[in-house]
């Protein structure tokens, strides 16, 4: 495997374990966070939390089988200095945005905690099927020391599937890079087949988790480390690992005017008008990508 192969920036690479019935997705995100984070003016903690959202969104994401189904995460709070972080997935497009208080923030220091950002919050994952126009949710409290362990708790509890995650955040030359690995357990086949007796003492599963709890953040984050490389120096003693790239991931923000447009027609023209400035015209701005669209009827 030469370095022209190795899958680098912005695309998730897909991995299994067959003899131990596992599988895995490991990401690295680099110009698609720069430009989902320019969105706004963010302070570094915000920064950081959002970059880890992200890496799990799209790890989430890429276990979707429905190319046109969507995965959406999303906190909300009523005491924690994080009002709101919402981040989705669709088709390889990914975005975020996070509402805090800024005044708070700035009282906790460099560093807060997930408990300090958030408070006594939940985190809810959700998974639309478009092909079968199916929704699930799952809801867990945001506890633990990271969002990655409470996505992990989502596994568990909400589909009794074993799941090890981490991720990484780190500065290089101005800008944010971002990775993440997620592994599951699959026990009685690997991936596509019928999952049973699924436990976190399963010796097979212990296995795995154990080589990939070995992560660092710089393993995670570093720009010359290909994916599979990072795969194959954890799993290398394997008799298999099966790796396949998936989806190129891009910033995908589907607003649009045609679509505020057709969301403002189902109001009144009374309630328009309250709406409209000085010019007739209702602005409406964009959370996501920070742009203004000026609709006028």
């Amino acid at each position: 495997m030469t370095e022209q192969t190795e899958t680098g920036f912005d695309q998730v690479l897909q991995f299994t374990v067959p003899a131990r019935d596992a599988r895995g997705r490991v990401v690295r995100l680099g110009p698609v966070l720069d430009t989902v984070l320019s969105a706004h003016s963010y302070p570094a903690p915000i920064r950081k939390v959002l970059a880890e959202a992200l890496v799990l969104t799209a790890l989430l994401g890429a276990l979707l089988k429905d190319d046109d189904g969507q995965l959406t995460m999303q906190a909300q709070t009523q005491d924690g200095v994080v009002e709101l972080l919402v981040c989705d997935y669709r088709g390889g497009e990914v975005r975020g945005y996070v509402r805090h208080d800024r005044a708070r923030l700035d009282e906790l220091g460099p560093n807060p905690s997930l408990h300090a950002l958030f408070g006594d919050g939940y985190l809810a994952i959700t998974f639309d099927l478009a092909s079968s126009d199916q929704r699930y949710q799952g809801i867990v409290p945001l506890e633990g020391e990271s969002l990655a362990q409470a996505c992990e708790a989502y596994f568990f509890q909400s589909e009794q599937v074993p799941t090890l995650i981490r991720v990484g955040v780190s500065q290089q030359d101005g800008h944010c890079v971002a990775g993440g690995m997620l592994v599951q357990h699959l026990p009685d086949g690997e991936e596509g087949r019928e999952r049973l007796h699924a436990r976190l003492d399963h010796p097979e599963w212990e296995h795995i988790a154990a080589l990939a709890g070995t992560l660092s953040v710089e393993e995670l984050t570093d720009p010359a480390l290909g994916l599979e490389s990072l795969v194959w120096r954890l799993f290398h003693e394997e008799s298999e690992v099966r790796v396949a790239r998936g989806t190129v991931l891009s910033r995908g923000c589907r607003c649009t005017s045609e679509y505020y447009r057709e969301i403002l027609a189902r109001f009144g023209e009374a309630e328009r008008a309250e709406m409209a400035d000085e010019n007739g015209e209702i602005v409406v701005d964009c959370a996501f990508c920070s742009r203004a669209f000026p609709i006028h009827f």
